[in-house]
């Protein structure tokens, strides 16, 4: 791995935009200067979108043909539960945004992210600790005290690391970081089974490692909020999938 960098170039078309992701997945690296026009960054969600499309389409055929053979899949979370609007504004909206928070703000590199947000989980957990182990009048203080804490230090952090640019430390290690990201999200979603061991079951989360592949181009490429938008519209077209099929099963 190296320590160059590149700069993103400008993408016109559809062709362009798929032929410089697939060069992207060959040799992850974070480009010199972000895209930060949201026209541009718009474009690039619809363009990655259509790739998205394209690879769900051919894993649902996959998944059918397979299912149609006799094979058994075991079925995720989703199925069998009703799909109320807490579900729907959960898978839609609050997945996304704390899932790229988690996973991908920090693939910048930029100390504002590598600093604030590891401050604010330390925060959560340390939450969800005085949660757990205090039972007595001030349980309640503590906790809300330890998140204001880490809410207030992270946002200062973030202030005052604004305008540094990304680690060099963090340009070498970025393929092995990229990987690292789009892995652990996709292996977090084993936890949408509750059948089979994690082997059998990893073939069944390959969805979400593309979709990592995809969130990760554009989180670096275009920014942060990108990588949400395309999230949220993919975690839409699922809950329409399931809303449908279930409509369907209930029809016949």
């Amino acid at each position: 791995m190296t320590g160059e960098s590149t700069s993103l170039p400008s993408l016109i078309t559809m062709r362009a935009e798929w032929g410089h992701f697939l060069g992207f997945l060959k040799r992850p690296s974070l480009p010199d200067n972000q895209a930060s026009d949201l026209r541009e960054g718009a474009r690039a969600v619809s363009r990655i979108l259509a790739l998205d499309l394209i690879a769900m389409g051919t894993l649902l055929a996959i998944a059918g043909a397979v299912m149609a053979s006799g094979i058994e899949i075991p079925e995720t979370a989703l199925a069998g539960i009703e799909i109320t609007p807490g579900i729907i504004f959960a898978v839609i909206l609050v997945a996304p945004v704390s899932e790229e928070i988690l996973f991908r703000s920090w693939l910048s590199g930029q100390p504002r992210y590598l600093i604030a947000f590891p401050i604010l989980l330390v925060a959560g957990l340390t939450a969800v600790m005085l949660a757990a182990n205090n039972t007595g009048e001030n349980a309640e203080v503590s906790v809300g005290l330890a998140i204001i804490a880490g809410a207030l230090l992270s946002l200062i952090m973030f202030g005052v690391l604004w305008r540094r640019p990304p680690m060099r430390w963090f340009r070498t290690l970025f393929p092995a970081m990229f990987w690292l990201s789009t892995i652990a999200f996709a292996c977090i979603h084993l936890a949408n089974f509750s059948e089979g061991n994690w082997m059998t079951l990893l073939p069944l989360v390959l969805p979400q490692f593309i979709l990592g592949a995809l969130l990760g181009y554009l989180r670096v490429n275009y920014g942060l909020w990108t990588a949400i938008a395309l999230h949220m519209i993919h975690n839409g077209l699922i809950i329409t999938i399931v809303l449908a099929a279930s409509k369907a099963a209930g029809a016949s």
